[in-house]
């Protein structure tokens, strides 16, 4: 069983800037996709970005791109949300998730972390 934990969630005003990190305990993660997903009050949980396991194929959400770019360290175990230019309804709890498939639907993703939050001051 693969354990993620996020970290570097906080508050920040619009405009300002967030990375998160997500930390694998196993190295399983470096032949999986990587993702992290949003979840804000009464919404569906929802793709953020994702990228594959040999980090050339990433997709992201309309409503992130240009502002969001997500990356991998293989060799650490680790996944990256680095985040600018944060508006208010980027406000959320943030999931890292690994599945087998680079894709938008949450059902292929196999295992999660606990989640961080992320508030976005206006």
């Amino acid at each position: 069983q693969v354990q993620l934990a996020e970290s570097g969630g906080g508050l920040v005003q619009a405009g300002g800037s967030l990375r998160l990190s997500c930390a694998a305990s196993r190295r399983t993660i470096s032949t999986n996709t990587m993702a992290w997903f949003r979840q804000a009050p009464g919404k569906e949980r929802e793709l953020v970005a994702a990228i594959s396991f040999s980090g050339t194929n990433t997709i992201y959400a309309d409503s992130v791109k240009g502002r969001f770019t997500i990356s991998r360290d293989n060799a650490k175990n680790a996944v990256y949300l680095q985040m600018d230019s944060l508006k208010p309804e980027d406000t959320a709890v943030y999931y890292c998730a690994g599945g087998r498939i680079t894709a938008y639907d949450k059902s292929l993703y196999d295992y999660w972390g606990q989640g961080t939050q992320v508030t976005v001051s206006s």
